[in-house]
């Protein structure tokens, strides 16, 4: 088995202080282990190498998440500890589920970096049961859906929850007419359908498709290309772009046939987290990650720092280490996460989904952040985004 182990630790201080008060306890030395098992991801063609994806991706925002924890959990006497498999990407499944069990025979908490597939064979591990896992990855409706599992949980978006928010923001501009552009990949198809999903729920029209096919060298021919092919667009207000990969969507803002506002991939843009955030503090988390890795943070670096504060959190309420307490607690309505988003994040108790909000930005400024006011929901906001419960094919939570 080809992988590489990291094994990041922090010791803890033996101080007390008011935190000891709000969990109604008092100080008790507890360790914990989080384990963050990564299978890597091949390399995806794309026409520009401008934005390399960072080789530490996911572990360095794990890596802020562990040291978070540690600030506060130190004056309790907790102790964490970050134990890293990154597998490379040609490793086979059973290479996969072999570190699995190693790493839930140390420890029962464990970020999942890897792609849906391969989080629900790790999730269906006969080690796993009684674990919690937390998918940092995938935002596959299925893994919150009709495949989900009681034993994993999610901080990565799921992809609907993007859709919607940028649905939200579209509809509040009134741009309901829509032309959208479809990347050639499964994953590219897949975001296509959660967009088509949100244009329904939220009103708005999709007036024109099309397919992208070029593979001719777009630095050079997109002022050619692309007014071609948007050219046949029906009266539209947004041209709207699924491209999984950030492959081609960079060429086809201001050289469309009609000069119109670009949304999904390039332009506007739905995500879990960018470098533009800098409100409720979100300046002072960005500045201590890039402070620690030298770059900015990423969505996938958001996803695994919130599943590592959320372990820690959990610790430091209920005063315990052991997996099934902390899981109860995650899904309680007494979890509350400060995210740096405005609003608290906590996990959606029928299918393990973390509730957040959604940034919708551009290249230079966060426009907006979903749900927009006025979407309203009787159970909470942030509900309006993404999959709710009475459309929800998750059972399992349930039973």
């Amino acid at each position: 088995m080809t992988h590489m182990r990291r094994t990041f630790r922090v010791a803890a201080a033996g101080l007390l202080c008011a935190l000891c008060v709000q969990t109604g306890g008092q100080a008790a030395d507890l360790d914990l282990t989080i384990g963050y098992l990564r299978l890597e991801e091949p390399a995806h063609p794309v026409l520009s190498g401008l934005d390399p994806v960072p080789a530490r991706r996911g572990i360095e925002g794990a890596e802020l998440g562990v040291k978070d924890n540690q600030t506060t959990g130190g004056f309790l006497g907790h102790s964490y500890a970050l134990d890293v498999v990154s597998l490379a990407p040609e490793a086979l499944a059973a290479d996969v589920a072999a570190a699995a069990r190693d790493m839930l025979a140390k420890t029962r908490v464990v970020v999942l970096d890897m792609s849906s597939e391969a989080a629900l064979a790790v999730a269906d591990l006969a080690e796993a049961k009684g674990a919690i896992l937390i998918n940092a990855a995938s935002g596959d409706a299925a893994l919150r859906g009709a495949s989900c599992r009681t034993n994993l949980l999610h901080t990565a978006l799921e992809d609907s929850m993007a859709a919607d928010a940028l649905m939200q923001v579209l509809l509040s501009k009134r741009w309901t007419k829509l032309a959208m552009i479809v990347g050639p990949t499964a994953e590219d198809k897949a975001r296509a359908q959660s967009y088509r999903q949100a244009a329904q729920k939220f009103g708005l029209k999709i007036v024109s498709e099309t397919t992208w096919t070029f593979d001719s060298d777009l630095r050079r021919a997109a002022s050619r290309e692309v007014p071609l092919l948007t050219q046949g667009f029906k009266s539209h207000d947004v041209v709207l772009i699924a491209d999984a990969h950030d492959d081609f969507a960079r060429y086809i803002e201001h050289n469309t046939w009609e000069p119109r506002p670009v949304a999904g991939a390039g332009g506007l843009t739905a995500v879990a987290w960018a470098p533009v955030i800098e409100q409720w503090g979100a300046a002072q988390l960005q500045s201590r990650f890039t402070d620690m890795t030298g770059r900015a943070m990423t969505p996938r670096d958001y996803a695994a720092w919130a599943a590592v504060r959320a372990l820690g959190e959990a610790v430091t309420r209920t005063g315990t280490a052991e997996a099934g307490a902390l899981h109860d607690y995650l899904l309680s309505d007494g979890f509350e996460l400060a995210g740096f988003q405005g609003r608290p994040l906590s996990f959606r108790n029928w299918n393990g989904q973390m509730r957040q909000p959604v940034p919708v930005v551009n290249a230079h400024a966060q426009v907006a952040a979903a749900p927009l006011e006025g979407f309203e929901h009787p159970r909470n906001p942030l509900d309006t985004l993404g999959t709710d419960q009475p459309e929800s094919e998750c059972h399992a939570f349930g039973e």
